[in-house]
């Protein structure tokens, strides 16, 4: 996934000329894996130099969290980036340092395929999987707005924004027609919430309409995942908020055989792209590992 957005930035003649990408090595098992990614890239002879940045929390007097500015530098400079997995605390502590990297960078669009892996096998693997999650990546229940009404009731904001739905969708249907995908689907709950999940798919249909070379449905999540379980075969591209998308391509992921074969890429304006270990820090097996 990383090698061939490489490849595409810099076009057929330039493909072989090294091009600098940024390299979050991340927490726990991160700088393990990043370790061996920087080999087998360099086995496969892959036109890739490594900026290695180091990426923690600094809170500001205003109360918000940011990364350190020779990280942020380095994306921008570069365009392109990796990075491994974060930790972040449960239940306290800063706000995810991954979502104040895709906001620092306005990553906008969360690009997770679920494609099967010849030799791993699965139930799926007779038929085959082959679809691709569009997850918007800046709001909905992952805003991190949240404040304590009365001691003992706290409220969490599920922030939706026609601009970011909007955004989202062009993503998604821009991608299907790029990579000849047939169809897009929509997963939502706006039976239940009709102002927020409504606009989201408001956007959607709208987006729908500027592309009718691409089939769109829309469709309840909790019956997609029932579906998709029952029968891979019948999705595409899917496209769906914040929350919505984290869970369903954990779900696709194990249809495949688990979150360590499930690549993501998190895609922003003017072809700043950050691509992402999908699975946590797994503490354990580092602290295995150095024992």
């Amino acid at each position: 996934m990383l090698s061939g957005r490489v490849c595409k930035l810099l076009g057929p003649a330039l493909a072989r000329h090294n091009h600098t990408v940024t390299l979050f090595p991340g927490d726990g098992i991160g700088p393990q894996i990043s370790s061996s990614v920087k080999e087998i890239f360099s086995a496969a002879d892959a036109p890739i130099e490594w900026e290695e940045h180091e990426v923690y929390p600094i809170l500001e007097k205003d109360g918000k969290t940011r990364i350190p500015q020779p990280a942020i530098d380095s994306i921008f400079k570069n365009k392109i980036g990796l990075k491994g997995p974060m930790r972040t605390a449960i239940g306290k502590g800063h706000v995810s340092l991954n979502l104040t990297i895709r906001r620092t960078f306005g990553l906008y669009a969360n690009v997770r395929p679920a494609k099967s892996v010849p030799g791993v096998t699965t139930p799926y693997s007779e038929n085959g999987v082959d679809c691709v999650i569009v997850r918007e990546n800046t709001e909905g229940e992952y805003s991190g707005i949240e404040h304590t009404v009365v001691p003992g009731v706290v409220q969490s904001v599920k922030l939706i924004t026609r601009d970011a739905s909007r955004n989202v969708a062009e993503y998604a249907f821009k991608y299907a027609r790029d990579n000849n995908r047939a169809n897009v689907v929509a997963l939502h709950k706006a039976n239940i919430m009709k102002m927020s999940d409504g606009m989201f798919l408001e956007q959607c249909r709208l987006v729908s309409e500027k592309y009718p070379d691409i089939k769109f449905r829309d469709m309840y999540l909790d019956s997609a995942c029932m579906k998709i379980v029952k029968d891979p075969g019948q999705f595409d591209v899917m496209v769906m908020p914040n929350l919505y998308g984290d869970i369903f391509s954990d779900l696709t992921a194990g249809l495949i055989g688990g979150l360590g074969l499930a690549p993501s890429g998190n895609m922003g304006r003017d072809g700043l792209a950050l691509y992402e270990a999908v699975h946590g820090t797994a503490d354990e097996l580092g602290r295995k590992k150095q024992g």
